[in-house]
């Protein structure tokens, strides 16, 4: 081969390889792409300073899921700023009214939520997952929520969200896999008895609801930082 059908080759080749490369670094760039800033306009204009949670829907087999991430609401959202109606009054305020499931409590009117707690918003959760699996050589306890901000006032939306925490976050030991196999199944067992999705629901909450966060919820009156935001 001469030394210029050498070069017309490798040019030719260098051209496929690009070709094919730069799809693959716009793929790349388009996933890290920066997130896009939430809409606080109506969030600010509203500015709630109570707030009643609502009891999440479960959507997990987990009948714990409600109440426990329902409980560890309550410190994130104090520690913003926002005076929070006590979970256990409001439960117990729905069942003596005759409603216990969520989904029903989720579909009644806000201004009916209003005239009964007198709060400015209510927080509506969903428990997406939640609870300890067994996957052969590991076993890991998630707790995925979902929210949303209404205001009992207008039903505006104010904000939304999702948090997620897992025990998978944390770094594993090795041992070998017989090792690896019996922790697996000893943890799922500890786990699910102890209710260690509890632990993981105030973490995901508190990444949920406490402030400050990227396009979490900003600070309330009750705060120094309320404004500030």
């Amino acid at each position: 081969m001469s030394l210029k059908s050498w070069m017309a080759t490798r040019e030719a080749s260098g051209r496929i390889r690009l070709a094919v490369m730069v799809p693959v670094i716009v793929l790349l760039t388009a996933c890290a792409a920066p997130k896009v800033p939430f809409d606080y306009t109506a969030f600010k204009q509203s500015r709630p300073t109570s707030i009643v949670v609502l009891p999440p829907v479960n959507e997990t087999p987990e009948v714990k899921a409600t109440m426990s991430v329902m409980t560890s609401t309550v410190y994130p959202l104090a520690e913003a700023g926002y005076y929070v109606l006590p979970v256990s009054t409001v439960a117990e305020t729905f069942r003596q009214n005759g409603m216990t499931q969520p989904e029903d409590i989720h579909a009644l009117p806000v201004t009916k939520l209003r005239e009964i707690f007198g709060a400015d918003a209510a927080l509506y959760m969903h428990v997406k997952r939640y609870g300890t699996t067994y996957m052969v050589i590991s076993s890991e306890t998630t707790v995925v929520v979902e929210a949303k901000l209404v205001d009992l006032r207008s039903g505006a939306t104010l904000w939304t969200g999702t948090a997620s925490a897992s025990s998978a976050e944390q770094s594993s030991g090795g041992g070998g896999l017989a090792a690896m196999l019996v922790t697996a199944v000893v943890n799922q067992i500890v786990n699910t008895t102890a209710d260690a999705g509890f632990n993981y629901a105030g973490v995901a909450n508190q990444r949920l609801l406490g402030a400050p966060a990227f396009n979490g919820m900003l600070y309330g009156p009750r705060s120094a930082n309320y404004q500030k935001d």
